[in-house]
């Protein structure tokens, strides 16, 4: 199922430091990020709002793929993107504080979690048999 939002539009690595400062300069503020993994690639979603209006730049780019930090536009970005980075594995290039992978996560703690390839974890649900539903009432 394809996820429809109301204003998106889809940026590349080469245009998405000249449509955020586009938007930075228009007066829009910066509300967030998100990432998703779809497998062999991540949407990075970038959301701004003006006069309650939310429009999202989408960049799509296969895992490992350096990606321009947005944080010298907009410096709030730098929390997201070390947080991408440290979840997902997302390489961003010259974000203002760089904490190396290690924002939220420890030494021991496994690289890319969330981030469907190579992490080594498993993200399917486990639900113990002895809670498994019976069929009953």
């Amino acid at each position: 199922m394809a996820v429809s939002l109301p204003e998106l539009k889809d940026v590349t690595v080469d245009a998405l430091t000249a449509e955020v400062s586009e938007k930075h300069g228009s007066g829009w503020r910066f509300v967030t990020m998100t990432c998703v993994d779809k497998g062999s690639d991540f949407d990075l979603m970038y959301h701004f709002d003006k006069e309650y209006k939310l429009v999202t730049l989408r960049l799509q780019i296969p895992h490992g793929q350096p990606v321009p930090s947005v944080s010298r536009i907009y410096f709030a970005a730098l929390v997201i993107e070390n947080e991408i980075k440290d979840m997902f594995g997302v390489p961003f290039s010259d974000i203002l504080i760089d904490f190396g992978g290690r924002f939220f996560l420890t030494e021991t703690a496994p690289k890319a979690p969330q981030c469907r390839e190579g992490s080594g974890i498993d993200m399917r649900l486990k639900v113990p048999a002895d809670t498994q539903p019976t069929g009953g009432n």
